[in-house]
């Protein structure tokens, strides 16, 4: 494994991405309420380029306290980003597929030094793994 620097943290929109291309891969690094998250550009369901997809709030059914939906919202917490191939949606947090715990994004380690963003990715002699088995 090796440490990349990727750049200031301040040149990230918030919330905003950068895609960052390796020899064989590309990694994705989310910003969001000024916390950095990192993973693989490989969607699980088939391999699309999931974090390049449109970030969007999560949305979320609004339950009255008689237990009846009062309708649907967009989060006001949680963002997702969207497979641009097949519309899988994965928790920018987590990675994790919010109706699917093991359909999950590769997180990638990510840390910020002196306000540049440091992302740990395999070195030329790592393979990096294919994909996981989701399990639908």
């Amino acid at each position: 494994m090796r440490e990349v620097n990727i750049g200031s943290a301040s040149d990230f929109a918030d919330p905003g991405r950068k895609i960052i291309g390796f020899e064989g891969f590309e990694v994705g690094v989310f910003k969001l309420d000024g916390e950095f998250f990192a993973y693989l550009n490989l969607c699980p369901h088939m391999g699309g380029p999931v974090c390049q997809g449109k970030m969007i709030a999560k949305v979320e059914e609004i339950i009255a306290e008689d237990r009846t939906s009062k309708g649907m919202a967009f989060s006001k917490t949680r963002m997702h980003v969207v497979c641009p191939w097949h519309s899988y949606e994965f928790d920018i947090r987590t990675g994790v597929h919010p109706g699917n715990a093991r359909a999950r994004l590769r997180k990638i380690k990510v840390t910020v030094s002196d306000g540049e963003v440091i992302i740990g990715v395999p070195d030329a002699r790592e393979r990096v793994p294919a994909l996981p088995e989701m399990g639908e």
